[in-house]
This record gives C-alpha cells, structure tokens and sequence, in this order.
C-alpha cells in the first residue's frame, strides 16, 4: 500500500519535537507499506533533506521515509495571522500533491485542522481512503483559549464537520477527543483512540546521571517541565510556585523550563526580574538527548492553564516521555492523565491555580527518595503496559490497513 502522510510538523528524533508521525510512519515501512510524508519547515524538525530546485522543495529517504518538506517555515512564536496564513499555504500546496502523488490512501493529522483538506481533496477526486487523526479539537480549543473570530469558527466548525464525517476512520489521541469526534460524526463512523506514546528505549531510568544538566548541585531537587511555553501552557503558573517557594525559604527545589515558545522569553525576563532564582530556563534539545535529562530530573511537570476543554482534550508527549524514564509525575489540572497519575500511584495531582498545594506537593517528594522510586516505578510500569510506542503504532497501522480494505 503506497500511503501519502500530511503531517505539516513531521519531526525526526535529532529534532526537538513531537516524533509520533516519524515512528508510526516507521512502522508502516516496517510492515512493507511505501510512505511519502509531506510536511512544513520548523526549526525542530531535525531534518537534513537536498534540495529540489526544479520542485523548489527539498526531499529525501529519512530511514525509509520518502519525506517532501515545503518551505513555508513554522514557529510557535508566530502571531495568530502568519500561523494561519502559513497553515491555508501549507493547505493549498498539499492538496495539489495529494491529487498528483501516486497513493492507495491518505492519512493527515492534525493540528491545524486544515491539515484535512488534502484528504478530502483525494477522496472526492481520487476516490482513496482517507483516514484522519485530531490532537486537538478545533474550533473546541481556540474558542476556550478566547477566540471569537465568527468567521473563523465558522470555516473551523463546517470544516471539522466534513472531516469527520467523510473520512473512511477517524483517530483521537484522548477520551475527550474521541468523543468530540462522535457528537459530530456519523453514527456509522469507525472512531479509534491512539494516544501519544512512550519511547521505552529512548526514555529509560537507566539513562539517569549526574550533571546532566549544568549548573545545579547534588542536593537540588529538579522538577522538570519539557515542551512548549505558549500560552496554552499557563507556565506563570510555575512562577507562582518559585515565589510560593521562596515565601517559605526553600533553596532546594529547582524549576527547570526546557523547550521553546512564544512566551519562553518573557517568562524568563519576568523571573529574573523578580529574583526567581528557582527558575532555571534551557532551550529545546534533541530527542536523543532529552531521554538522559528527562531519566535524570527528580519528577516530570505537567502544567496546563486551567482550561476544561484541555481536562480530557489533551495527550502531552511530554507525560508519556516523563512516564518512560521512571520519573513521578506533578499535574496541576483535572481531566484523564491526572486519573492515570492517581490511579497508579504514579505522582500527584494538584488543583490548578493552588501554588500552596504545588509547594506542597514538590517539598513533600525532595523530602521523600523511597516515595519517588516508588512513584517513578509505577509510572514506568504504566508506559511499559498501557502506552508502549510499538504497540499504538501496531493499532495505527492496522486501522489504515482495515481503511484501505
């Protein structure tokens, strides 16, 4: 089966990105499938690929992956307008290819939600299967975050609509998605959940040691948050803990930013203005070294602004890598994964906007190594049983098989 993948923000594991398209595209070429990805431009991706100047593209196998990368460069740091311009470009030139590339089926995935109109471009002039996946519910999760553009929810929710209905399956990557997903479905609809996953090599406790982040101390407690610094992220939450910290004198307990975003530099300007000398902030690294530094953090931070649609509308690469290197989990919202996290023993769960209660929940694991190991075990054990990368990317490629008949 020869499948055409739209994925506009494909990354490989020397980016510093989001990898599930790379992996589940492996295990389609793995299984004797041909794979084109057909992607964008971003500063994460870790792509080297020659470039086309006849095409005006570059292109190249990125272990076994036929990859198509278009210049239209992508940052979380852009304004609402360029991203959205840069979406409808990536748009316009993927539903050219998809109607000229040589294909059996088309998979696209999502977000921008736009990502969809390639698909339905070669369903309804090709007649191939298209499979859609949806991260995020749009225009569910632009109107929570304050948008209220009418014309742009508008063309979100007609477009989310057909999407649904007319794709040959439909994967959600949560349980809030997947019902999103089937209020707006046909009944008849096949609706799969696969969620991110966890890479049990890449993130492992083995990979745990010393100074593998500098500047820090054998006594400081490292509470790690790996990701993106958007808005959407509510990380001046993580400021209200440094200062909660402060207030009570502890020097141990280290706040680490790790990643990239639009409000990466104001964060940083606001805690150094303030004297926050709990905060420490790092760029993004690459996947093949984040694994160590994430085995290597004393618990995994999942911060989230207090949005409901996010409680189980949502599925954080970075809890599954945090989960793989056998650290506990500190999540400051409700919703599925801080269900997991209770469950399992595998952290704690704080209410959102309670800094006191985050305090708390910091100081009590630096004071506690048995209660880390055991949480940290637990949350190993749950990667290991619930959400091993091979085994969604198994589920992945069958539905796309079972969709192509």
């Amino acid at each position: 089966m020869r499948v055409l993948y739209f994925h506009q923000h494909f990354a490989t594991p020397a980016g510093s990105a989001g990898t599930r398209s790379y992996e589940f595209a492996r295990a389609l070429v793995a299984r004797g499938h041909t794979v084109t990805v057909v992607c964008g431009a971003h500063a994460q991706s870790g792509l080297e690929l020659p470039f086309d100047p006849t095409r005006g593209w570059r292109r190249g196998l990125v272990d076994g992956i036929d990859v198509i990368s278009l210049p239209l460069p992508y940052a979380n740091r852009d304004g609402v307008a360029r991203r959205t311009w840069t979406f409808l470009r990536f748009a316009a030139r993927s539903v050219r290819l998809a109607l000229t590339l040589e294909a059996d089926l088309v998979f696209a995935t999502s977000t921008p939600l736009t990502a969809a109109l390639p698909g339905l471009a070669a369903q309804a002039a090709r007649g191939l299967p298209f499979v859609f996946e949806v991260r995020d519910l749009w225009p569910e999760l632009p109107r929570a975050l304050g948008l209220r553009n009418p014309l742009l929810l508008g063309g979100m929710e007609v477009l989310e609509t057909a999407a649904y209905r007319a794709a040959d399956a439909v994967v959600g990557l949560s349980p809030g998605i997947v019902r999103g997903i089937r209020r707006k479905s046909s009944p008849r609809q096949r609706v799969v959940m696969i969620p991110n996953g966890s890479d049990l090599e890449v993130f492992h406790p083995r990979l745990r040691r010393a100074g593998a982040l500098p500047g820090f101390g054998p006594d400081d407690f490292l509470a790690g948050f790996t990701g993106a610094h958007g808005p959407a992220n509510g990380l001046d939450a993580l400021l209200d803990v440094a200062r909660e910290l402060r207030r009570r004198g502890d020097r141990r307990v280290k706040l680490v930013f790790i990643g990239d975003g639009k409000e990466k530099e104001r964060l940083a300007a606001q805690a150094a203005a303030e004297g926050l000398d709990h905060c420490r902030f790092f760029p993004p690294i690459p996947k093949t070294e984040l694994g160590a530094v994430t085995a290597s953090l004393d618990c995994g931070l999942m911060v989230l602004r207090d949005v409901p649609a996010f409680y189980d509308g949502t599925s954080p690469n970075k809890f599954f890598d945090y989960a793989a290197a056998g650290i506990p989990v500190v999540n400051n919202y409700p919703g599925w994964l801080a269900g997991l996290i209770a469950d399992h023993d595998a952290g704690s769960v704080v209410p959102p906007a309670d800094p006191v209660a985050f305090a708390d929940a910091l100081q009590a694991l630096a004071a506690d190594p048995a209660r880390r190991a055991r949480q940290g075990a637990a949350a190993r054990r749950l990667a290991e049983t619930r959400f091993a990368r091979a085994d969604l990317a198994a589920d992945f490629v069958a539905t796309l098989e079972a969709a192509a008949g």
